[in-house]
């Protein structure tokens, strides 16, 4: 199949690009990495009458490491993301989920910021804001605004983005001292959307007893399912934490859903022990740190 017809915009300006957005409304679409909207477009999943491509604004593909975290632009590409060293050494976690997204060539050209907006509950990226507690900065004509994880995944497919907005950056906080994280997933074959996903992180204290201890939950509900247990494990040194225990925590917190390439019991097993194993590695990673 083809693309239903749409008017093409190509701003060299984001006063352009917010212009044109705030012209289409909720008829506007946005083209940034277009590895999910092409094929949306192509098997009109997506119709959109304007479509809004926002390669040409420079200004967007920035990759910074700020005192409160990692701001990564509108179109900084995924590949970009990957290989900064000092993006990884300030939050490591984006490295480790990246690898995991599909394949290179579509890393080289898929942003990170589109990967949050498009809002893919199987996706990785989105379990990474969700657990770290980030943010997406949106723009519209004349203003700005930043949305928490918590309030930016809305639904599968749906983000908090409105008509007339552009999400311009997102921010990774950094991870508090003494921190670890880790990501597992298991897909039918690489490169695959996850059957389900676990982005963990454990925190330890002088002591070096759990402080905290989190998981991010990919492809068992519409958002990604956060959960802690810090209560399970926390206070004891990570060799005593009873990762076991934490993990049932994690499947008694969530509702997969079956489909066509799991059942809904398979997810859950899977989550158990993916929450297992990460959890094991991020506190690893926070005895190293």
């Amino acid at each position: 199949m083809k693309p239903a017809p749409f008017e093409y915009h190509a701003p060299r300006s984001l006063g352009e690009a917010l212009d044109a957005l705030a012209e289409a409304g909720a008829d506007g679409k946005v083209l940034a990495g277009g590895q999910s909207l092409i094929p949306m477009l192509n098997m009109r999943l997506a119709a959109p009458a304007h479509l809004i491509d926002i390669n040409r604004l420079t200004e967007l593909a920035t990759l910074d490491v700020e005192p409160g975290g990692v701001r990564v632009g509108a179109l900084a590409r995924h590949a970009q993301v990957e290989r900064s060293e000092p993006v990884a050494a300030a939050q490591p976690l984006l490295r480790q989920a990246l690898r995991l997204v599909a394949h290179p060539v579509i890393r080289n050209r898929g942003t990170v910021v589109g990967s949050l907006v498009h809002a893919d509950p199987a996706a990785e990226l989105p379990a990474v804001l969700a657990l770290l507690g980030g943010s997406v900065r949106l723009a519209r004509r004349g203003a700005t605004r930043d949305v928490t994880a918590a309030a930016f995944f809305t639904g599968p497919m749906e983000s908090a983005t409105g008509p007339g907005e552009l999400a311009v950056s997102a921010l990774f906080p950094l991870l508090p001292a003494r921190s670890g994280t880790a990501f597992r997933e298991v897909a039918r074959r690489h490169g695959d959307y996850a059957l389900a996903g676990i982005a963990a992180l454990v925190s330890l204290d002088d002591d070096l007893r759990i402080t905290v201890a989190r998981v991010a939950c990919v492809s068992v509900g519409p958002v990604p399912v956060l959960v802690d247990v810090t209560e399970v494990c926390g206070h004891r040194p990570p060799a005593s934490a009873g990762w076991d225990a934490a993990a049932r925590a994690v499947q008694d917190r969530i509702e997969p859903e079956a489909d066509i390439h799991a059942s809904a019991g398979y997810r859950r097993h899977l989550i158990g022990v993916l929450a297992e194993q990460a959890l094991r590695d991020a506190a690893r990673a926070a005895l190293d740190a």
